[in-house]
């Protein structure tokens, strides 16, 4: 990453490759699939099985309130950052205690979450998906926090690129990936709501990847000179001061009105993605694609395309500065929905579906990895870090959350060619707010604060 002011020379390829064989950014890469994983269960897949067994769409829609927790997640980051678990934090340290407790608490949440059923009991299958989202949310917090304490600064960039290719991998596994294994339970002679219960049962069994990773993983030696705090201090006390600390630091070194305008940003800039993707599974379904052929071309060149896009953000995000890469991602993920709309005047015709996902996967996962750099960029004292990025990520989510909640509405009202081109539209207000940040120096604020 190469922030707005900051002079560096273009990597080579060879030297692009190599970041990404270093064991820290393996370690990141593993906990990006572990993030990932999660988010789909009770977003995507559970809109996908709630409109396969015949929920409404507007009800569908409101689903995505359950994602609630992934917006309130910086109430309780500053736990993350101040206390440590019981046990755990002496066996393995703070980072690493935390990490392996939101782990086993996600296994049980996706198990519960599986055995509900959406025609049935959407009650039960919403508090399922709150128990799935607010573990998700807090293994979020600590990845995070482990991720920017754990790399060196020439690191960043491919850590970046890696923990995103990995998350949206970790998602298609639990969207594409899960719908195949649903109709394999299907083929075996499984009920649906037997097969969907197997899959969620499945899907649980892969948070053990991030559970060997983080057993795996060191603890980040900032973490530890920040948590080594004076034993008079206590519990309390160190919580009021990571809450404290946070904030003085987030709103003071760029001034407040810069500040709340960045936040604003954050907001809306992923709001163009989060419109149309609360969407694509119902839109697919109603265009009469199976579950087999959406989640063939997901998992075939939608993967594909997923990890070229990825690894092109990564090396965007290291040879340019941070203003012109967010520029970039910007624009192509909002344009990147126009293909959907054409897709709606198509019809039900597979080369388009293939050609739609495959240009949404590509610029979504550009514009990740660049908003991920920004993110990052905010977040440099190791004492604040869980606190600080879990509230940038938070607010980032209110547009998955709430601004996209009343999608199926828009859906319902517009039509789907014209629903997508709201979902573009959507893209403009972010980048009016990043060219004033632009002319007020705020990034080369943040390239002065990431080289001190």
């Amino acid at each position: 990453m190469t922030p707005s002011g900051a002079t560096s020379s273009k990597p080579t390829v060879l030297e692009t490759l190599a970041v990404y064989l270093k064991a820290r950014v393996l370690i990141v890469l593993f906990l990006g699939f572990s993030a990932g994983l999660p988010l789909a269960l009770s977003g995507s897949t559970l809109l996908f099985w709630a409109a396969e067994v015949g929920v409404d769409l507007k009800t569908i829609g409101l689903f995505a309130l359950v994602g609630t927790p992934y917006t309130l997640k910086f109430l309780w980051a500053p736990i993350v950052d101040a206390l440590d678990v019981p046990v755990l934090a002496r066996l393995l340290g703070r980072r690493r205690g935390w990490l392996l407790l939101t782990q086993l608490l996600l296994i049980a949440a996706i198990l519960f979450l599986g055995i509900s059923n959406p025609a049935s009991s959407p009650a039960i299958v919403a508090i399922g998906a709150l128990m799935v989202a607010a573990a998700s949310a807090t293994q979020d917090i600590v990845i995070d926090a482990f991720r920017i304490e754990s790399l060196n600064e020439n690191e960043q960039a491919a850590g970046m690129a890696s923990y995103v290719a990995a998350y949206r991998i970790g998602m298609l596994v639990s969207s594409a990936g899960a719908l195949y294994i649903v109709s394999g339970f299907e083929a075996l002679g499984f009920t649906k709501a037997g097969a969907w219960s197997a899959g969620y049962v499945a899907m649980a069994a892969l948070i053990v990847i991030g559970i060997v990773t983080t057993l795996i993983a060191t603890e980040p030696e900032k973490n530890k000179e920040a948590a080594a705090v004076p034993e008079r201090e206590s519990p309390l006390q160190r919580l009021k001061r990571a809450i404290s600390g946070a904030f003085i630091d987030f709103f003071t070194y760029d001034g407040m009105r810069i500040a709340v305008v960045a936040l604003i940003f954050v907001v809306l800039f992923k709001l163009t993605d989060a419109l149309a993707g609360v969407m694509t599974g119902p839109f697919a379904v109603e265009l009469g694609f199976s579950r087999t052929e959406y989640a063939n071309i997901v998992k075939g060149v939608g993967l594909i395309a997923l990890l070229a896009g990825g690894f092109a953000g990564g090396y965007i995000a290291r040879a340019l500065p941070l203003a012109a890469s967010l520029w970039i991602g910007g624009i192509l993920q909002s344009v990147a929905n126009l293909s959907f709309s054409w897709l709606a005047v198509m019809g039900h015709d597979l080369l388009w579906l293939t050609v739609a996902i495959s240009v949404e996967n590509f610029t979504s996962a550009i514009g990740t990895v660049m908003f991920v750099a920004y993110l990052s960029a905010l977040c440099r004292n190791p004492l604040h870090t869980a606190t600080q990025y879990a509230l940038l990520t938070a607010l980032a989510a209110v547009g998955r959350t709430y601004l996209s909640a009343g999608a199926g509405y828009l859906a319902s009202s517009t039509g789907w060619a014209w629903f997508f081109v709201i979902c573009a539209l959507a893209g403009i207000p972010s980048l009016l707010l990043l060219a004033w940040l632009q002319t007020q120096g705020h990034f080369g604020r943040l390239a002065k604060k990431s080289a001190l």
